[in-house]
């Protein structure tokens, strides 16, 4: 080897650094046919062009962003040099968004953005990221607002609601072939109303169908369906059901019962069961049910009395002892319960309750993390252990939460025992959410026990407890044919226009503020994020009341919840510059940005203003279309519109499963580079320089420690896992520069 001149010590030292740059931190495995491949299998005159590069910042006149880790930022040295000297500004990962910001409750927290934004030099321009995104959002408070009203039901009632068949509104009640089933408000039994099914040619039996609401049920608990029928020609039906042990059950030894000219009673409370070969109750699978009048097979005139509708749980006591002492709290303090540990609180309140006029609330601390950290427990209980009792209460909490009930005195000599406490199988505990939830669970082999409520899993939780009963189970043989049951719970949604109220509230005062808070500190903002579906259509989302981190906003405000949003930012922060951004627009097909152009104008048609567009750009060496980049900055570019490089990065995309790692190879890194160059060039020369608001790269390093949550196992930056630059560093400044910069370092290098 000839060394024509001498290295610079600071050179040797990045060189050294270079030839360990992909060791095993990165975790990749090894491939034997290989070897171990490292930034020191490139060339020695390639490892000093990339050491004589400049810092990014030298070579182009817009703004360089990255988006960092803050953590990482604020506690690797390495990492914050390389944002300060080679960006002009970062968007922050992940502190900024809404799951960030705001918790379950609705409440915000600038603490932690504020923090990292106050590490960074005087001068550092922030992008905000993002305002309005389906991923990331604090969906638990959403639907939180969201769920529908439950209403306790009236001792002795059915579970089914008629009201909407008393009224000839079907509120609720599905219909097939609407126009042949009505309600003739003379024609039930005893003159009542009853519901007319006018089949007048013979098809399938969902061709004149009418499924009613949903019903909330026991698991496991038997149930009755019964009414009364008639017909004008002796025609035959059947019910068909959802949630139940058999949800087409033969009635007698068929499965259609007959309607004849005179009213007749027909009842489902028994299934057959093929294993016993004998009839079984007519039990619940799921804790919703429901029932449909299947009339459309045979041709008939059908009456069905409305007022005799009824589905009756049968396993519900007709009468019972609750042997809880102020199982209701109704004495209004906590009479016969004892505060064993009591967190942030432990009140008897009227705010919730599920009957009645008090409930119990329990407020766990901060710092709860163990279920006795909040525990509330009842007087001694006296039991027959040769009965069975069941032992239930309604719970619900502010926020998604958890449980469990021990028994000091033991159950089954357990004070801990396992159990199906809501119908999802066995377990130590049971789970909460802003809805009343029953918690019923039968007890044997018991004298004297306490009931402990132990709720302290999770910190900073508000629980409601309510109509806490211990009750003896009727045996069998003692059991009455027919027992009513407390109906409901009731539940009501809420309404498209109720939903859409409250979501256009949450969603104006929060971008209000954001803005407003990080007013002249963010330059701009990624107001909306990814609109789009790949096949440009506006994406619409689904209703998901369970959901915790996605909610699709636009799923309740349509089409405008984007020029809302933009309305909203330009009043929190006139100065700001306001972007859609969205991922996959350098599809060479072009489908995706032009409908986001289209989106642009459409939202601009309502009186918006939108700044930029930003794309996105996640990119990998294995998609090689590159045509697609150019076709969308011209388009991009004729638009007027400020644009920028939002999230760059290019995956080597060989590296990410974990059963087979494979190291990058030397020519992955060569293509990795060379498509930075292409993508950076293709910016500065298309995009007119008025409309250059910059390009920002997604991540700094290839880290694993800030690739936890994205890209794992890949190498899709400019530095290394540790910290030095990259072939894509040479191959991103040249793009940037429109040239190859390394022709003009003086001195000749060292050559192999």
């Amino acid at each position: 080897m000839k060394i024509k001149n001498i290295i610079p010590f600071i050179l040797v030292t990045l060189i050294l650094s270079l030839n360990s740059c992909y060791d095993n931190k990165m975790e990749w495995g090894r491939d034997p046919s290989q070897g171990e491949i490292t930034t020191s299998e490139l060339p020695l005159a390639l490892q000093e062009k990339i050491s004589r590069y400049d810092v990014l910042t030298a070579y182009t006149d817009f703004k360089l962003g990255a988006g960092i880790d803050f953590g990482m930022y604020r506690t690797n040295e390495a990492y914050r040099n390389i944002v300060n000297q080679n960006f002009d500004g970062i968007t922050p990962g992940n502190e900024m968004k809404q799951s960030s910001i705001m918790n379950a409750k609705g409440e915000l927290n600038f603490t932690n953005a504020d923090n990292g934004l106050a590490q960074l030099p005087a001068g550092m321009a922030i992008w905000g990221h993002t305002l309005v995104w389906h991923n990331q959002a604090q969906a638990a408070y959403m639907n939180s607002l969201l769920q529908p009203t439950i209403i306790p039901g009236t001792p002795g009632e059915s579970i089914l609601d008629v009201s909407a068949l008393l009224d000839g509104s079907f509120t609720g009640w599905n219909r097939n072939n609407a126009g042949g089933i009505t309600i003739d408000q003379s024609a039930g039994l005893n003159g009542g109303p009853a519901v007319k099914f006018n089949v007048t040619t013979a098809g399938n039996e969902w061709d004149t169908q009418l499924f009613s609401p949903k019903m909330h049920a026991v698991v496991g608990h038997a149930y009755q369906f019964s009414f009364w029928i008639r017909s004008e020609g002796g025609g035959q039906g059947r019910m068909s059901f959802q949630g139940m042990r058999n949800n087409y059950p033969y009635i007698g030894s068929g499965p259609y019962f007959t309607a004849g000219g005179s009213w007749t009673q027909v009842i489902y409370n028994q299934v057959w069961d093929n294993a016993t070969s004998a009839n079984v109750p007519f039990t619940a699978t799921a804790d919703v049910i429901q029932c449909a009048f299947d009339l459309g097979k045979f041709p008939d005139t059908y009456y069905v009395d409305v007022n005799t509708i009824n589905v009756i749980d049968l396993d519900a006591a007709p009468a019972e002892v609750n042997l809880v002492q102020n199982g209701g709290f109704e004495t209004g303090d906590l009479t016969h319960w004892s505060a064993l540990n009591a967190g942030a609180g432990i009140e008897v309140t009227n705010e919730q309750k599920y009957a009645g006029n008090y409930s119990v609330k329990m407020v766990s601390s901060s710092t709860s993390s163990q279920a006795w950290n909040l525990q509330l427990e009842s007087d001694q209980i006296t039991l027959d252990a040769g009965k069975t009792y069941t032992f239930s209460f309604y719970v619900k909490s502010d926020i998604a939460g958890k449980g469990r009930v021990s028994f000091p005195g033991g159950i089954d000599g357990n004070q801990y025992p396992w159990m199906n406490w809501d119908g999802s199988g066995s377990g130590e505990a049971f789970t909460t959410s802003s809805s009343w939830k029953l918690i019923s669970v039968d007890l044997t082999n018991s004298t004297k026990i306490k009931l402990s409520f132990d709720m302290g899993y999770f910190p900073d939780v508000t629980y409601y407890i309510d109509e806490v009963k211990v009750v003896e189970k009727p045996s069998v043989a003692s059991a009455p044919k027919l027992r009513s049951m407390t109906s409901g719970p009731t539940e009501i949604p809420q309404t498209p226009e109720e939903k859409a109220f409250k979501v256009d509230s949450v969603l104006h005062a929060w971008i209000s503020a954001m803005t407003t808070h990080f007013k002249d500190r963010v330059i701009a903002w990624d107001v909306v994020n990814e609109p789009l579906n790949d096949n440009g259509t506006l994406r619409q989302g689904v209703e998901d009341l369970s959901a915790t981190s996605v909610f699709y906003w636009q799923y309740y405000l349509g089409k405008d919840y984007a020029v809302k949003a933009f309305k909203w930012a330009r009043e929190g922060d006139p100065n700001a510059k306001l972007f859609i951004n969205d991922y996959g627009l350098e599809s060479p097909n072009g489908i995706k940005v032009d409908s986001l152009i289209k989106y642009v104008q459409y939202i601009e048609s309502q009186g918006a203003k939108v700044d930029g567009i930003g794309t996105q750009m996640h990119l990998n060496i294995n998609w090689t279309d590159t045509l697609g980049v150019k076709l969308m900055f011209e388009k991009l570019a004729a638009s007027g519109k400020l644009i920028r490089i939002t999230e760059m990065d290019v995956a080597i995309a060989n590296t990410s499963n974990p059963a087979s790692p494979i190291s990058p190879t030397a020519n992955q890194f060569a293509q990795q580079a060379e498509l930075y160059r292409y993508v950076a060039d293709m910016y500065t020369r298309i995009i007119p320089k008025a409309q250059q608001f910059g390009i920002t790269v997604w991540g700094v390093s290839d880290s694993p420690d800030e690739h936890a949550y994205w890209l794992t196992n890949d190498a899709p930056n400019l530095w290394d896992a540790n910290f030095a630059r990259k072939h894509a560093y040479m191959g991103f400044a040249n793009g940037l520069a429109g040239r190859d910069v390394s022709v003009d370092f003086p001195g000749d290098l060292i050559i192999p």
